[in-house]
């Protein structure tokens, strides 16, 4: 049976209902409850989390996951073997290399959004743009499953590191991403003001919250403008509650990565990415469900080969290597999910300028962690790139993937503001070779 998941609350009818048959129902919710009581550390040290890595501007995975040495659409980069048997990656990845065994390729990735901002939102929501509805993006999606089970989180459940990432769409804004850049730092988010200063004056924006709510929706009328003000209201309350509560959490503290040893922040290092990526580790240890660092720069229409050799390859390297390093050597990577993706490939064919143009006919992603199985590559394209030879996979299909990785159930209904069933991942299919 579905699982309804509803944002915007029941009713108190409704709720009611459920109310009167709960005597009938008391031992066992006591026999329940001391079974969640028991587990709880255990449920706290193993608690589910997922890391993307965004690639921003459309990554050549053809120079970097699936090469194609000797045809003419190869390119000046020869493959390397890795710890992953039979899987072979760029000569310019040599560190994540040696991390193959704890990663997938899925090199049968084929969509149909070549268009940076059209393919940056299918990619993070499983669906293409519509105009009379907003998607929620994987961030969103993830945090709004996992983030009920942290009740002890303070800290936004859905971070975004040196970018916006894409929104929360009808799951509403509890469930946007909480950007920060690669240091850190939340603009306005430190006023200088003491404590109790503080807690005066959030609790006297409280009290004008409390009164416009009641002005708009405490009449007995149930107009739909009213309801919508009321429930925009309620909304930014919450935020507001939120934020308050964020100020002066020292789940903070995994903000900042100044405790780290000098070894480590060298082994990720000293560049925005590799600080993001050290800091999705600590996020990742404080209970955050979804991480999202963002590493552009890669619409690579010129020039494309000086560029990843010179400057995008070593900084993904070096970085994306020692996240999956210091996730394993913690035992982390068993309940983390990394994605690595972009909006798109970049063409087979080499233009005139030594560069590669949008491509999303046959392209790459990488996945590891959570239940993922290792070691692998999945899927095939032809000799010279342009084509996938074996099923083909989509956006929707990926995001599925990662939900099943998380366990989170793929029978999951939300019901936009509209009213409208919305199936998780656009009903997309779990890539079965993912998993042992």
């Amino acid at each position: 049976m579905n699982r309804i998941v509803t944002p915007e609350g029941m009713t108190r009818r409704h709720f009611m209902s459920h109310l009167a048959g709960a005597s009938a129902l008391a031992l066992p919710a006591i026999s329940f409850t001391n079974t969640l009581m028991a587990s709880a550390t255990d449920m706290k040290k193993r608690h589910k989390s997922a890391i993307m890595l965004w690639m921003g501007g459309g990554p050549a995975t053809i120079d970097i996951w699936d090469l194609k040495p000797g045809a003419p659409t190869g390119g000046e980069f020869k493959p390397i073997a890795t710890t992953a048997d039979g899987v072979e990656i760029s000569e310019h990845m040599p560190l994540m290399a040696k991390q193959m065994k704890h990663m997938a390729i899925v090199r049968s990735m084929s969509t149909k959004e070549a268009d940076h901002a059209r393919g940056r939102y299918y990619m993070h929501t499983g669906y293409v743009p519509n105009p009379n509805i907003e998607y929620p993006s994987y961030g969103s999606v993830v945090a709004h499953e996992l983030a009920p089970l942290m009740p002890d989180l303070e800290i936004p459940p859905f971070v975004s590191v040196g970018g916006g990432s894409e929104g929360p769409g009808f799951l509403g804004m509890t469930w946007a991403p909480f950007v920060v850049n690669s240091n850190g730092d939340v603009r306005d988010l430190n006023m200088g003001l003491q404590g109790n200063r503080m807690a005066e004056r959030m609790q006297m924006l409280a009290g004008i919250e409390k009164q416009f709510i009641g002005e708009i929706g405490g009449d007995g009328r149930s107009s739909k403008s009213s309801g919508v003000a009321t429930t925009a209201a309620g909304e930014h309350a919450k935020i507001l509650d939120k934020t308050l509560q964020i100020m002066t959490s020292k789940q903070m503290d995994a903000f900042k990565s100044g405790s780290e040893t000098a070894a480590t922040k060298e082994a990720y290092g000293n560049t925005g990415f590799g600080r993001g990526c050290l800091m999705a580790r600590r996020l990742v240890e404080a209970g955050v469900p979804f991480i999202e660092v963002d590493l552009g720069g890669w619409d690579t229409h010129a020039n494309n080969f000086t560029s990843l050799k010179n400057t995008k390859l070593p900084e993904l390297d070096k970085a994306m290597s020692a996240l999956v390093a210091d996730l394993e050597e913690r035992g982390l990577l068993n309940d983390t999910v990394i994605i690595w993706m972009g909006e798109f490939g970049r063409t087979p064919r080499i233009n005139g300028n030594a560069g590669r143009d949008h491509w999303a006919r046959s392209w790459s992603t990488v996945v590891g962690g959570g239940s993922f199985k290792r070691g692998i590559a999945v899927g095939k394209t032809n000799s010279d790139g342009t084509m996938v030879e074996t099923e083909p996979y989509t956006s929707q299909d990926l995001m599925a993937s990662v939900l099943k990785s998380l366990g989170i159930s793929l029978e999951t209904v939300f019901t936009s503001k509209n009213g409208r069933p919305m199936k998780i991942a656009n009903s997309g299919k779990v890539i079965k070779d993912l998993f042992a």
